[in-house]
């Protein structure tokens, strides 16, 4: 793997689930064994490093985020040792590997909080956790599950005291006041770095700590701790990457990056549904108004940016109004929604619809940040909203047309969650298989995207210029990184459209070069060059001094010169 510190820069991120991935055992359950025998299909798609979701030691009342031990496996996805056999055999392919670091709560059957539940109050084991009296402190927080849990403190009758939960009342907060927790999750986050992964995404970080009067999100207290956390990270580590995971406006948001102190990385989540608004009204204005409001990071930080994962849609960062078209379109069943988002896939989302799809997916690999793909959605999985919570869309990947659908041996009934079955997106008609024998398919046409994407380093670490474009139903922008230029056109519309755009980079004289087929277009001349697009149709060009090869024609005749 290359030993450039800022490789997460150039980064094209996988997300998945150890237990729906591959099964290699024959339980029904994926496990570690079964993810390493799909390394080299990750490979061959593209990715450059995989994000995977939680697997620790822990009841799986909360799909691994209510954490039982924080440094042992979860027996249904293998041992320690299988853990550290992906791992090597995943870096023999260059592929890097984050994992999760769940610290804002445990789940109530870790040890800490049986030993603080019994423990005198004021003890040190006691004040592992927040404990209060009374339910009336630090009102001005927001209950986040708002449909699940009607308070943030939860009753103990074993202590005798309430204690505070940010999400379920199965998961007790963390008492980041205690110097001896803050030392404890010191200890965690060397334990996993000492075994070899390349990061950690820091889940639900802006709950950190509470006060009265505040809302107990993004104090001070917590960005204090992530300076702590990164010196001593800095000290004993090399290109290692700590991913806040903060639902908030970007400027928000922007304050975990510290002066390059604090997190390498942080979710841009408010740019997710901007980009389903830009596909729904088919207009480039919401994905330019969410880029323009983003202040510029660091130079060691990075965004990273996505369509879909295992969570809702979340559109809590859109105004009521805003909400409402889109749910409309997006979700016009009550069971599709969930929170403040819509618990769909993606192609489920886009009609499954192919063009559109490579669509979201150019636009998403082309935009200012690392791109994160969730699995399946690179073959255009379907979800099952008849399942409970978020289920719907962490169904088992699909390898295969056979039996279940190739994601394990074990009976159907003993699978760890029920395989999409339906006409459309089933196993039958979806599959890595089917896709991989297709030159068209839609796997085709994103590993074609993410190729063409780690060929240019613009992508990932450069500039972007939005440029002056007659056709608002079109995007056009550059991507610019020392002598690396790309040029992105995007049709937002369901119709072909025709848009003249002006440059922001000096190109008169140079060829058009297309970053993803090599076609060629005309040389730009002095005035403002026009394109012709296709139905939802997104192009990359590289500017090039002259035409290294003929101009293709026939079927793959240049589509956009005029």
């Amino acid at each position: 793997m290359s030993a450039d510190p800022l490789w997460y820069k150039d980064a094209i991120i996988y997300e998945l689930h150890v237990k729906t991935f591959c099964d290699g055992n024959g339980d029904g359950i994926g496990d570690f064994t079964g993810l390493t025998g799909k390394l080299d299909y990750l490979q061959r798609l593209g990715v450059t490093c995989l994000w995977l979701l939680p697997f620790c030691e822990s009841p799986l009342r909360d799909d691994g985020y209510d954490v039982a031990h924080y440094e042992r496996i979860h027996p249904d996805y293998g041992s320690c040792d299988d853990f550290v056999r992906f791992l090597e055999a995943a870096h023999a392919r260059g592929l890097r590997v984050i994992t999760e670091l769940v610290i804002n709560h445990t789940s109530d059957e870790h040890p800490w909080f049986k030993a603080a539940r019994r423990a005198p109050k004021g003890s040190p084991k006691r004040d592992f956790y927040v404990w209060s009296d009374t339910n009336q402190r630090y009102k001005d927080a927001r209950v986040i599950f708002g449909d699940v849990e009607t308070s943030n403190w939860a009753w103990d009758p074993v202590a005798g005291a309430y204690y505070w939960h940010r999400f379920f009342d199965h998961q007790p907060d963390l008492n980041f006041d205690n110097p001896r927790v803050r030392r404890a999750v010191m200890k965690i986050v060397r334990f996993w770095f000492d075994l070899g992964v390349d990061g950690l995404r820091l889940d639900a970080i802006a709950h950190l700590y509470e006060r009265e009067g505040t809302s107990c999100d993004n104090l001070p207290e917590t960005h204090q701790f992530l300076k702590e956390v990164r010196a001593d990270v800095d000290r004993r580590y090399l290109g290692r990457v700590l991913l806040a995971e903060a639902n908030d406006r970007p400027e928000v948001v922007r304050a975990y990056f510290g002066d390059g102190d604090e997190c390498t990385m942080a979710f841009h989540f408010p740019l997710m549904p901007r980009l389903f608004q830009s596909l729904a009204t088919e207009e480039a204005a919401p994905i330019v108004d969410i880029i323009n409001q983003t202040p510029p990071l660091p130079e060691s930080g990075q965004w990273a940016i996505f369509l879909r994962n295992h969570d809702e849609l979340t559109l809590s960062a859109l105004t009521k109004q805003e909400r409402r078209p889109l749910l409309a379109v997006y979700a016009p069943e009550p069971r599709m929604r969930l929170n403040h988002g819509i618990r769909r896939r993606l192609a489920p989302l886009l009609g499954n619809d192919v063009d559109r799809l490579v669509l979201a997916h150019a636009l998403l690999l082309s935009l200012p940040g690392s791109p994160v793909l969730y699995y399946g959605d690179e073959i255009g999985m379907g979800d099952n909203v008849a399942l409970a919570d978020r289920n719907g869309v962490r169904t088992p990947m699909q390898w295969t047309d056979g039996l279940n659908a190739g994601f394990s041996t074990a009976p159907p009934a003993d699978l760890v969650l029920p395989l999409i079955q339906d006409a459309t997106y089933g196993s039958a008609t979806i599959s890595v298989a089917a896709q991989e024998r297709e030159s068209t398919s839609l796997l085709a046409r994103v590993t074609s995207l993410l190729q063409a994407r780690r060929q240019h380093q613009a992508f990932g670490r450069g500039a972007i210029a939005f440029l002056r474009c007659d056709n608002p139903k079109v995007l056009a922008f550059e991507r610019t990184y020392r002598d690396d230029t790309i040029v992105v056109v995007a049709n937002l519309a369901r119709s072909s459209q025709a848009a003249v755009v002006e440059f922001a980079s000096p190109m008169n004289g140079f060829y058009l070069m297309d970053a993803v087929d090599g076609s060629m277009l005309p040389p730009v001349g002095a005035a403002p060059y026009g394109f012709t697009l296709a139905a939802q149709e997104c192009r990359w060009f590289h500017p090039v001094a002259s035409p290294a090869v003929e101009p293709l024609t026939g079927g793959e005749a240049v589509r956009s010169a005029r």
